[in-house]
């Protein structure tokens, strides 16, 4: 899992994230707020924890092996730790790709994450270099 260290709030990450997302005519597929689901069911996380269905790779579809829909629609996951600091985490496009068997015909697809990515966390769409290690 790549980890970018957030500027602001996560509520403010979130922002960026679906500002970014509608710009580039993407879907947000779901918006899960995990410390309201726990409160539901009467347990408390100490700090916000978003999850994100973000993008939808169109090319993608064409291929037939299911099992990659684990990793697919591409997820962004924004948090605050316990010392307040937060983070936007993503799997890797290229562990993504590897993982699954992706064609490097197709792989290029995977790619928006990372910019969105970047974008949440500090508001620049300047890319991060994917480490592979998802």
């Amino acid at each position: 899992m790549v980890l970018l260290p957030a500027q602001g709030s996560v509520a403010d990450a979130w922002t960026r994230l679906e500002a970014a997302v509608a710009e580039r005519g993407l879907t947000v597929f779901a918006r899960i707020d995990f410390a309201a689901d726990a409160a539901a069911v009467g347990c408390t996380f100490a700090r916000r924890v978003y999850w994100c269905s973000v993008i939808r790779a169109p090319a993608l579809r064409c291929w037939q092996r299911r099992h990659r829909w684990i990793d697919l629609p591409l997820k962004v996951l924004i948090w605050e730790k316990e010392d307040g600091t937060v983070t936007v985490g993503y799997n890797s496009p290229a562990w993504i790709g590897a993982r699954h068997g992706v064609p490097e015909e197709l792989r290029a697809r995977l790619q928006p994450v990372e910019e969105l990515a970047a974008v949440a966390a500090n508001g620049s769409a300047a890319r991060y270099a994917a480490d592979g290690k998802g």
